[in-house]
């Protein structure tokens, strides 16, 4: 692992923070370009109602894989908090864990989704006309969850090996694939929502063999050895401390969907739910920035914590922050510009077309300041800080979020809706940053 010591313990903080964000960046920039194309497809060769079905299915499977996400960021974290302490059989061990973890946990949630597909899909706001389309797509979709829980798995632990680029590929295949898949089975086959879930479940099927050969190849350091699958309880536990973070997270992400689409079907009807899918679709595409740089931060920093490099952590958490807010702030003036043509793209409904620019306005108008949350909870996963961590990362959707998105538009209709987002953004971030500085004056003195 000396490469890795040599980049992460000495390199200049700015360099690693760009060789990480890049990639990570490119990486859910495609993988959200792929979720864009999707939704333009079905809009412009099924219609409206197909997009309103995706909104309400891919939080389900977005929960579901979740669970190998929470895996591999806590396992992450284990891994580059031990090799910067020189700990490779605990990197190793940890490793081999979270792939066990990973195949159980998400077989056992695909059999509870195929088993209570209706009641799920009515839970996550499947009403009226959606019910039927949705339940096609996510009778389709499931198959792939276990592929995605994997590559989830094991895109963060990449990262900690020190090889976004690797990483990055692993989400740049599927989306690729997805979208020529896309355009045969729905344009060409016209097989509808089966085909569109077809070829999402093929391109989650590739992200996972994909990670797989990866760690069977000489190019990881980390390798997939049977005897690390037995479980170990200190391990086993760390990881769902520090991954329950991120599972939660989509938790509190899924239980927001439901508020969310109750309240928009109750308050807009079905065209509201596809106004919000397309404005979600837009949010995941233009935030990948902002995420890559805090999908960057987490290796540097959990390195250097490992290694004790106080002031190197502290510089970590600066560039990230500054870099992240010109992102965000970059990001909020083209969509203040470019609404009208970027909603556009996705549908030719004139509904949809006049309704949607000012409702994403005021999603969007907090972005500048939203790398603030990120950088806090991440900066404590990065230190195996568990409880701050989720705590932080709860802050925006649980905390604030869903309360405001459920009892705003009883005052506002739907304008509250499109107002609950900045208003929880902004009360995250000041929180977020008061939290954050006490910890940086506490733990990271000289």
């Amino acid at each position: 692992m000396t490469e890795l010591a040599n980049n992460l313990g000495t390199q200049k903080i700015s360099t690693l923070l760009i060789k990480q964000a890049a990639p990570a960046t490119i990486g859910i920039l495609v993988m959200s370009l792929n979720m864009i194309v999707d939704t333009i497809f079905v809009g412009q060769w099924i219609g409206v109602l197909a997009i309103a079905a995706i909104t309400v299915v891919l939080p389900i499977v977005f929960l579901i894989s979740s669970i190998g996400m929470g895996i591999g960021i806590g396992g992450s974290s284990i891994i580059s908090r031990a090799l910067g302490a020189g700990n490779s059989e605990k990197a190793f061990l940890t490793f081999g864990n979270q792939v066990a973890l990973t195949v159980i946990l998400a077989i056992i949630f695909v059999i509870i989704g195929n088993f209570f597909s209706v009641p799920i899909l009515n839970l996550f706001g499947a009403k009226g006309d959606i019910l039927p389309i949705a339940s096609e797509y996510f009778k389709v979709v499931i198959y792939g969850v276990p592929f995605l829980a994997f590559a989830m798995m094991g895109n963060p632990t990449i990262r900690a090996e020190g090889k976004p680029k690797f990483a990055m590929y692993a989400m740049m295949v599927p989306a690729v694939l997805n979208i020529v898949l896309d355009i045969i089975f729905i344009k060409f086959f016209n097989w509808g929502m089966w085909g569109a879930g077809l070829a999402t479940t093929i391109s989650f099927m590739s992200s996972g063999s994909y990670i797989l050969y990866f760690f069977l190849s000489s190019k990881s350091e980390l390798k997939i050895i049977p005897k690390n699958f037995k479980l170990d309880g200190k391990i086993v536990r760390e990881i769902i401390e520090l991954g329950g973070v991120s599972i939660v997270r989509q938790g509190a992400i899924s239980i927001l969907m439901i508020v969310l689409n109750y309240s928009l079907f109750k308050y807009g009807g079905e065209i509201s739910i596809a106004i919000y899918g397309i404005i979600n679709r837009v949010m995941m595409f233009s935030l990948s920035p902002v995420m890559g740089v805090s999908q960057g931060f987490l290796p540097v920093a959990g390195y250097n914590i490992g290694a004790n490099k106080n002031d190197r952590v502290k510089e970590t958490i600066k560039k990230a922050l500054l870099y992240g807010s010109v992102l965000g702030t970059l990001i909020f003036i083209a969509i203040l510009f470019f609404k009208e043509e970027v909603i556009g793209i996705f549908t030719t409904d004139t509904t949809l077309l006049a309704e949607t620019p000012n409702a994403m306005l005021i999603v969007f108008l907090a972005t500048p300041v939203i790398t603030m949350q990120l950088i806090g909870s991440a900066y404590f996963q990065a230190a195996g800080k568990a409880l701050p961590a989720l705590f932080l990362t709860l802050l925006k959707q649980g905390i604030f979020l869903i309360p405001l998105a459920y009892f705003l538009p009883k005052y506002y209709g739907i304008s509250g809706i499109w107002w609950s987002f900045p208003v929880a953004d902004v009360l995250s971030t000041i929180i977020t940053v008061i939290v954050l500085k006490r910890e940086v004056d506490k733990n990271l003195k000289h």
